[in-house]
C-alpha cells in the first residue's frame, strides 16, 4: 500500500490536458514541427549508437509517446539523444545489439524506482559549470563519432571517440572521401543558411537527391521496417543481467540527469507550467522499458527538441504526442525514401547539431566568472571526452566541492578585535576573538592555532554570535581551545552562543570545559566588565605577591577551577 501511495501522484490525469481545448491548434503545429526536426536526429542517433537507424526511429516513436503521457513536464520531447549514444556505443560494441533491449529495460526500471523514491530533485545539486562542461564534452564526442561516416570509412576499434576517429582516418584514401565529405559540406551549409527548424530536413532531402542523381558511391541507411515490431519481453537471464548491471546503471544515471535538466530548461524558457521531477523520472523510466520491449534503445528528454517544441508554441502534452505520431506515420508510409538517405548526410546533421550544443555566450560566461568555475568546467569537459560520462559528472562535482570548501574556509576564520568603547587600564591583558563564517573540520585547525597560541593575557573572550555554521569538529576545537587556555591560567569567557548551536555545543562539552557556568554571556558589555574585574583581581594578587605576602601567586595559575572568576 505504501508503494501504491507513492505511485499514485506520479500517474497521468485530466489536469495534464486542462489547457488543450484552448491551445490544441498550436500544440498540433508544434508537434508536427518537432516531428520533422526529430526524424533525421532519430535516424542519425540510431546509426551512431551502432544499433541502426530502425532502432533510433522505433525509440523516438515508442519512448516519445510513453514519456509524453507519463512524464512530469507538459512540453518535454523524448527520444534517442547524443549523450545516450555516447554511452550506448561501447555497450553495443562489447555485448552486441541484442543486449541493447535488455539494457534499456534494466535502466528504465532503475529510473522508475528513482522516481518512486522521489530522487528527482537531485539534479538541483549539480553545479552549473559541471553541467556546461558535461554538455561541451558530449558535443565533442558526438562530433568525433561522425568523423568515420563523414569520410566514408568504418570507425576504429577503440571505444574512445577521439582515438576511434584517428584510427578511422588512418585507413581512408583521398579518392574515397570526396563524395561523403562533399555531402557533409552541403548539409552543413544548408543547415547554417536555412532557418533552424526545417534546415535539417531540407539538407537531408537535398543531399539524398544529389546522391541519387549523381549515383555517388556513398553508404545509405538501408532497409527500414514498414511497421512497428510486436512488443516482446527481452530474453533475461541472471548472467546477462549481472553483466549489464553496470552499463545499465550508467545509462539510468545519464537518462535521469539529462531528462531532468531538459525539463528544467523547458520550464525556464517559457511559462508552460511547473514540472514534477519525480514524475519525470517515472515517465522516462517507463519510456525506456517500453522502448526495450519494441527492440529500441534507452531514451531521455531531448533538450534541443524540447526547446524547438516550446518555441513553436506548444503548451500541453498534445504536441509531444503528435511528434511521436508523425514519426509513426513515417514508419508506415515513408520507409522506402528514408532508407536511401546517405549516412554522410546524417553525419553532417549531427556535426552541426553538436556544434550548436556549444553556446559561445555560455562559454564566455563560464570562463569569465571565476577561476574555480573555469577549472571545474574544463575538467568536466576533458574527463567527459577522455574517460566516461558518469565519471566526468562525479569528478566535476568533486572538483566543484573542493573549490567550494576552499572558499568556505577562506570566508571563515577568527579575528582579534579591540574592546569597544574607551580603553581602560588593564585592557591589554584581555583578548577578544570573533569567530566568523563556518567553523568546521576544514577550518578548525587554523582557528585552534590562532586562539590557543595567544600570550601575555589574563582573559580571552570568544564571540560566537557571528558564527554561521558549526559542525562537531568545530565544536570540539572550541572545547580544546578553552581547555588549553584554562590549563595555562587564562580565563575563557564565551559570548553569544546561538540557539541553533547550543545543543551541539552542550553535547561536545564546550560548556563543561569552562571554569564556571557564569563565564557564559549573551552580550559583550557584561563579558568585558567581568573580564576587567578579573584582570583587576589578578593585578592585585600579583602586587601582593611582589610585596612578599603571597608567594603562591607567582605561579600565575589564577583562581582555582571552582572559582566564579
Amino acid at each position: 500500500m505504501r508503494v501504491l501511495s507513492r505511485i499514485r501522484p506520479l500517474l497521468p490525469g485530466s489536469r495534464d490536458y486542462a489547457q488543450a481545448p484552448r491551445t490544441w491548434k498550436g500544440d498540433l503545429i508544434a508537434g508536427l514541427t518537432v516531428g520533422i526536426v526529430a526524424l533525421p536526429l532519430a535516424l542519425a542517433f540510431g546509426v551512431s549508437s551502432g544499433a541502426g537507424a530502425a532502432s533510433g526511429l522505433i525509440t523516438a516513436v515508442v519512448a516519445g509517446l510513453v514519456a509524453a503521457v507519463f512524464g512530469g513536464s507538459n512540453v518535454q520531447v523524448s527520444g534517442p539523444t547524443g549523450a545516450m549514444v555516447v554511452v550506448l556505443g561501447p555497450v553495443v560494441a562489447v555485448h552486441g545489439t541484442g543486449a541493447l533491449a535488455v539494457a534499456s529495460v534494466l535502466a528504465g526500471l532503475m529510473v522508475v524506482v528513482a522516481g518512486i523514491l522521489k530522487l528527482g530533485r537531485v539534479v538541483a545539486f549539480l553545479p552549473w559549470p559541471v553541467i556546461e562542461g558535461f554538455t561541451l564534452g558530449i558535443a565533442v564526442i558526438i562530433f568525433l563519432q561522425q568523423v568515420p561516416s563523414a569520410f566514408g570509412v568504418d570507425p576504429g576499434p577503440s571505444s574512445n571517440a577521439a582515438v576511434s576517429a584517428a584510427q578511422a582516418l588512418a585507413t581512408t584514401s583521398f579518392g574515397a572521401l570526396l563524395a561523403p565529405v562533399a555531402l557533409v559540406a552541403v548539409v552543413a551549409l544548408i543547415m547554417v543558411a536555412a532557418p533552424r527548424i526545417p534546415g535539417s530536413i531540407i539538407a537531408i532531402v537535398v543531399a539524398s537527391v544529389v546522391a541519387e542523381v549523381a549515383d555517388l558511391p556513398v553508404a545509405r541507411i538501408g532497409a527500414l521496417p514498414d511497421s512497428l515490431p510486436a512488443p516482446t519481453v527481452p530474453g533475461l537471464n541472471w548472467d546477462l543481467i549481472l553483466t549489464l548491471a553496470g552499463p545499465a546503471a550508467t545509462i539510468a544515471a545519464l537518462a535521469a540527469i539529462e531528462s531532468l535538466l531538459s525539463a528544467r530548461v523547458a520550464a525556464s524558457i517559457s511559462d508552460t507550467g511547473p514540472y514534477d521531477p519525480d514524475r519525470e523520472l517515472f515517465g522516462q523510466g517507463l519510456a525506456s522499458v517500453a522502448s526495450g520491449f519494441f527492440g529500441g534503445m534507452p531514451a531521455t528528454g531531448a533538450i534541443a527538441r524540447t526547446a524547438v517544441n516550446v518555441r513553436s508554441g506548444d503548451r500541453t502534452r498534445l504536441a509531444a504526442i503528435t511528434h511521436a505520431l508523425v514519426l509513426l506515420a513515417v514508419v508506415y508510409f515513408a520507409t522506402g525514401p528514408v532508407s536511401r538517405i546517405p549516412l554522410a548526410a546524417l553525419a553532417g546533421v549531427l556535426m552541426v547539431t553538436a556544434a550548436r550544443m556549444v553556446s559561445v555566450d555560455t562559454l564566455r560566461s563560464v570562463v569569465g566568472s571565476t577561476r574555480a568555475d573555469t577549472v571545474v568546467f574544463f575538467v568536466t569537459a576533458v574527463i567527459t571526452v577522455s574517460l566516461d560520462l558518469i565519471q566526468a559528472v562525479e569528478i566535476g562535482i568533486l572538483t566543484a566541492a573542493f573549490f567550494a570548501l576552499r572558499a568556505l574556509v577562506r570566508s571563515s576564520g577568527v579575528h582579534r578585535e579591540e574592546i569597544p568603547g574607551p580603553a581602560q587600564d588593564g585592557d591589554a591583558h584581555i583578548a577578544v576573538f570573533r569567530l566568523d563564517g563556518a567553523l568546521f573540520f576544514a577550518a578548525a585547525e587554523r582557528v585552534l592555532e590562532r586562539v590557543s597560541g595567544i600570550r601575555d593575557v589574563d582573559v580571552v573572550i570568544i564571540r560566537m554570535s557571528q558564527l554561521q555554521a558549526l559542525d562537531a569538529t568545530g565544536a570540539r576545537v572550541i572545547t580544546d581551545i578553552v581547555t588549553a587556555l584554562e590549563r595555562r591560567g587564562i580565563t575563557v569567557l564565551i559570548k553569544g552562543i546561538q540557539d541553533r548551536h547550543l545543543h551541539l555545543i552542550t553535547k561536545v562539552g564546550v560548556l563543561e570545559s569552562l571554569r564556571h557556568h557564569e563565564h557564559l554571556f549573551a552580550e559583550l558589555d557584561p563579558a568585558v566588565e567581568h573580564a576587567r574585574s578579573h584582570v583587576a583581581r589578578n593585578r592585585a594578587a600579583r602586587t601582593t605577591a611582589l610585596l612578599g605576602q603571597d608567594p603562591a601567586a607567582f605561579t600565575g595559575s589564577g583562581p582555582h577551577p571552582g572559582s566564579p572568576s
